[in-house]
C-alpha cells in the first residue's frame, strides 16, 4: 500500500473529539498509527491513577475503532518505542500534543533529538489548555506571575475553533495493536471511571446546572462542582470544548479553566515547580513531624472538616476544592509541615492530580507560590462553620461524631468530657510550641 504514514503518540490527550494532534495528520496523512506507550516510569507512582488511565485507554481503543482504526499499545520508554514502530510501519512523521511538566519537557527533548537522528517530522499541537501556555505574555516578561493580569489577558484572547472527530482513521495494513493489561484495582473504593464518553456524559449532565456555581461551587455537602477535573487531567475531555459549552468568559466557572491555564503557564517556565518554591525570596521553615504528617493523609487529625477531606480524597479519588484548601492549609499553616509532603499525598490518591495544578495550588497555599498574600492562614474551624453550617459535610465522612449535633461537630474537643470519651476520635493535633487560635 502506497502513501503516507505518520504517528499520534497519545499521552494526556485520550479523546477523538478536539483533539488537534489526531484531526491535522488525519487530514495530512493517508494513514495514521494513533500511539500510547505504557510507561514503567509512571506505573508506580498511583494505582488510582493507574485504574482510570487503563478505563481511558479501553474507551480509546473503542472509540477509535469505531472510526476504523486502533490504539496501538506499547510498553517501555515513549520515545525508543514511538520510534522503533515508526521504524515498523514506515512512517515518517510523528504528532503530540504538547505538555509543560518537567516529564514532559525531557521526553520531548528526547523525541526532538531521536526524531532528527532518524529523520522523521515531529510537531507539537495545542489541545492540553483552553489557551496555549505561551500565547500570553506580559510586557517584559516571560510569563504571567499573577492571576489577575492573566484573567484579564486570558478573556481577551481569541480561541482557536474546536475539532470535530476525524470522519475515519485508517491504519497501515499488518500494524500488531498489542493488548492492554488486565484493568488495576485502585485504591479509592468510589473513584470515578475513566474514559471519553463518560467525560462528555458527566459535561452533558452537569451543564444545565453550571450557571448557578458561583453561589453553589463551596457548599462542601451540596457537591454542586462539575468533577470534570479528572477528565481534563487524562485529557478524555478538551479543555476548549468545556470551556465553549459553558460560553461565557466572565463566568466563575470558567474562570477556574482560566486559573488551570494560568498554572500550566507557569509550570511551563518553572517546570521545577513539583520540588522547589516559586516565589522569589520565599522563605521555607518546616517541621519534620513523621506522625503528624501520617496522622494527616489518613483523617486522624481531630479537626473534624480536615479528617472529613482527607477522607473523602482516599474514598473517591478526588476532592473538594474548598476541602483542598483547608486540608493543604492545615498541614503548611497550623501544622508547619512541608507542602512537598502534601503534595505527594495528594498524588498518590487524586485522579486529577497532574504536575500544574497540583504543585501549583499547593504551592499557593504553602505561600511559597503565586499567591499575592503568601501569609494568609486558614482558621479550619472558621472554614468548616462557613462552608459545611449545619455539619453535614464532616458527618458524611466523620461517622465517628454522626451523633454530635449543630455546629459543636467541628468542635469536638469542646463537648463535655463525658461525652467525648463516647467518641472514637482522636484530640486536636497542634504545633507542640504553639495554640492555634481554632483551638481556643
Amino acid at each position: 500500500m502506497t502513501g503516507r504514514t505518520a504517528i499520534v503518540l497519545f499521552t494526556r490527550d485520550l479523546r477523538v473529539h478536539d483533539h488537534p494532534a489526531l484531526t491535522a495528520s488525519c487530514a495530512a496523512f493517508d494513514r495514521v498509527v494513533p500511539l500510547y506507550v505504557l510507561d514503567p516510569a509512571l506505573a508506580r507512582r498511583s494505582a488510582n491513577r493507574n485504574r482510570f488511565l487503563h478505563q481511558s485507554l479501553t474507551a480509546l481503543r473503542a472509540a477509535l475503532r469505531g472510526l476504523g482504526g486502533d490504539l496501538v499499545v506499547r510498553h517501555g520508554d515513549p520515545v525508543a518505542e514511538t520510534v522503533r514502530l515508526a521504524g515498523e510501519v514506515g512512517a515518517e512523521a510523528v504528532a503530540l500534543s504538547a505538555d509543560v511538566s518537567r516529564y514532559a519537557e525531557q521526553r520531548a527533548g528526547r523525541l526532538r533529538a531521536e526524531c532528527a537522528r532518524h529523520r522523521l517530522g515531529l510537531r507539537f499541537f495545542p489541545g492540553l489548555t483552553v489557551v496555549d501556555p505561551g500565547a500570553l505574555r506580559p510586557t517584559g516578561g516571560d510569563h504571567y506571575r499573577v492571576f489577575g493580569p492573566y484573567h484579564r489577558a486570558w478573556t481577551g484572547q481569541p480561541w482557536r475553533a474546536e475539532l470535530a472527530a476525524p470522519a475515519r482513521v485508517l491504519l497501515p495494513a499488518g500494524v500488531r495493536a498489542g493488548r492492554l493489561p488486565a484493568q488495576p484495582g485502585g485504591e479509592s473504593p468510589e473513584a470515578a471511571a475513566g474514559g471519553e464518553d463518560e467525560a462528555r456524559r458527566r459535561l452533558d449532565r452537569w451543564l444545565p446546572t453550571a450557571a448557578g456555581y458561583g453561589d453553589r461551587h463551596d457548599d462542601m455537602a451540596g457537591d454542586a462542582t462539575s468533577r470534570l477535573s479528572p477528565y481534563l487531567r487524562f485529557g478524555c475531555l478538551s479543555p476548549l470544548t468545556v470551556a465553549s459549552r459553558v460560553d461565557d468568559r466572565l463566568s466563575p466557572f470558567v474562570r477556574q479553566l482560566c486559573w488551570r491555564d494560568f498554572l500550566y503557564q507557569v509550570t511551563a517556565a518553572f517546570p521545577e515547580i513539583s520540588v522547589r518554591a516559586y516565589r522569589r525570596g520565599a522563605v521555607e521553615r518546616w517541621r519534620h513531624d513523621d506522625d503528624a504528617r501520617t496522622a494527616w493523609e489518613q483523617g486522624r487529625t481531630g479537626v473534624p472538616i480536615v479528617d472529613a477531606g482527607m477522607r473523602q480524597l482516599r474514598a473517591q479519588g478526588w476532592l473538594h476544592n474548598r476541602a483542598r484548601l483547608i486540608t493543604a492549609g492545615f498541614l503548611t499553616k497550623s501544622l508547619g509541615l512541608d507542602w512537598r509532603a502534601g503534595l505527594a499525598g495528594y498524588a498518590r490518591w487524586l485522579l486529577d492530580g497532574d504536575v500544574a495544578n497540583n504543585a501549583g495550588n499547593w504551592q499557593w497555599v504553602a505561600g511559597t507560590g503565586n499567591d499575592t498574600r503568601p501569609y494568609r492562614g486558614f482558621n479550619p474551624v472558621r472554614q468548616a462553620e462557613r462552608y459545611d453550617p449545619d455539619g453535614a459535610y464532616v458527618r458524611r465522612w466523620v461517622p465517628e461524631l454522626v451523633a454530635v449535633t449543630g455546629t459543636a461537630v467541628h468542635r469536638p474537643w469542646r463537648l463535655p468530657a463525658a461525652l467525648r470519651q463516647t467518641l472514637d476520635y482522636p484530640p486536636p493535633l497542634a504545633p507542640p510550641d504553639a495554640e492555634p487560635v481554632w483551638l481556643r
